[in-house]
């Protein structure tokens, strides 16, 4: 008997004939028919996923915007009540634990929504954080259940549904609303590269809603949309995955995103787990910049050939010198080529550069791209 966890959609998803898959310890929807139709649905009309498997936790009391404060990079007491905020929470070594997005819901709340790989040690760490604080930190992985749609649709799709202000709800930003009548928290994030919603509801009411926006969709060519897809559209919008882009051995400079750590926290005296560590890299990436020179570079790569660069594989230069690894590569659907996320050296960085990937032992050329691959029109 299977001991994977199953979202409160498992039944539906089956009735849909779904290929499932093994995902961080749940059973997921992987695809529903073809994930290029799926993925292309995404870009051109809505796709609704079933994202059950993340990870939230709720943090409340008088501190726990400064418990906060303390335990991830991010300034999250600075956050204005209904509005979200993506961060990351490091080791003290300053190496990345995960990636998360935290939403503001009250003065004294936050819900913090961790990856599914991680969801179990992001709550631990917390937990162990929050010591000294007047916070208390609840596991509500069971509490919600949660959907998403995403696309150029999506707006239309979901106010047949709600009579919550679509138009007013600004993207990083969550508010309380109804959907198909149920209570959900309607937050206007997602990991697709296009506008779109996320709904945080009871797991009761999952299937409700999820039959009323498939109701709605029709006439806007909406489709359920499996995990296969949500990678392949995170891919070509240059979004990073955790176990790929990022990991315990980079931290948020070696990946690019240094933008994310505030040293400019005005509580608990600005200290923060990692702070030495990530001032130290600060500064190393900072030295090295006023050289002429830099770490590895997170950079896009795109092939013309048919052969797929893969994680792991390595990058190499024209005279086959290894330069770097892909993080990862799939074919993109909406470019018509193979394209790849890969940490190159920063001589080899620059857009337009020729570089080539060893795959299987044979050299493919590839170019190097500014991230993302993808960018919708706004």
């Amino acid at each position: 008997m299977s001991s994977l966890r199953l979202t409160a959609l498992d039944a539906l998803h089956r009735a849909l004939g779904a290929t499932m898959t093994d995902f961080a310890g749940w059973d997921m929807p992987l695809r529903y028919g073809s994930e290029r139709e799926e993925h292309l649905a995404v870009r051109t009309k809505a796709g609704l996923f079933d994202l059950s498997h993340m990870g939230e936790i709720t943090v409340t009391g008088p501190q726990a915007g400064e418990m906060l404060d303390h335990a991830l990079v991010g300034f999250v007491s600075a956050l204005g009540v209904l509005r979200a905020r993506y961060t990351m929470i490091c080791a003290e070594d300053g190496g990345i634990l995960d990636d998360l997005i935290v939403y503001r819901l009250r003065e004294d709340a936050f819900l913090v929504v961790a990856n599914a790989s991680n969801a179990q040690l992001v709550l631990d760490e917390l937990i162990a954080r929050a010591k000294g604080f007047d916070a208390v930190v609840t596991d509500d992985r069971d509490t919600y259940a949660l959907i998403a749609v995403q696309g150029p649709e999506s707006t239309a799709i979901l106010a047949k549904t709600t009579e919550a202000d679509l138009p007013g709800l600004k993207y990083y930003a969550i508010l309380p609303a109804q959907v198909a009548g149920r209570d959900v928290l309607l937050a206007r994030t997602g990991y697709t590269g296009e506008d779109g919603f996320e709904i945080f509801c009871a797991p009761a009411d999952a299937e409700a809603i999820w039959q009323a926006l498939t109701a709605a969709g029709e006439g806007h060519g909406l489709v359920p949309c499996g995990l296969s897809c949500r990678d392949t559209l995170r891919l070509e919008a240059g979004m990073p995955l955790y176990g790929h882009e990022l990991s315990t051995d980079l931290t948020p400079f070696d990946a690019g995103l240094g933008r994310v750590v505030r040293f400019d926290k005005t509580t608990n005296d600005g200290a923060f787990i990692g702070r030495k560590a990530l001032e130290k890299a600060a500064a190393e990436a900072e030295a090295l910049r006023s050289q002429g020179g830099a770490p590895r570079v997170l950079v896009g790569l795109v092939s013309e050939g048919k052969r797929v660069p893969r994680a792991e594989y390595t990058v190499v230069s024209a005279d086959g010198t290894p330069i770097g690894r892909i993080t990862s590569g799939a074919p993109s659907p909406t470019l018509g080529k193979p394209i790849a996320i890969a940490y190159v050296d920063a001589a080899h960085a620059a857009p337009g550069t020729a570089v080539a990937v060893d795959v299987r032992g044979k050299h493919e050329p590839v170019e190097v791209v500014a991230l993302p691959f993808y960018k919708r029109a706004r």
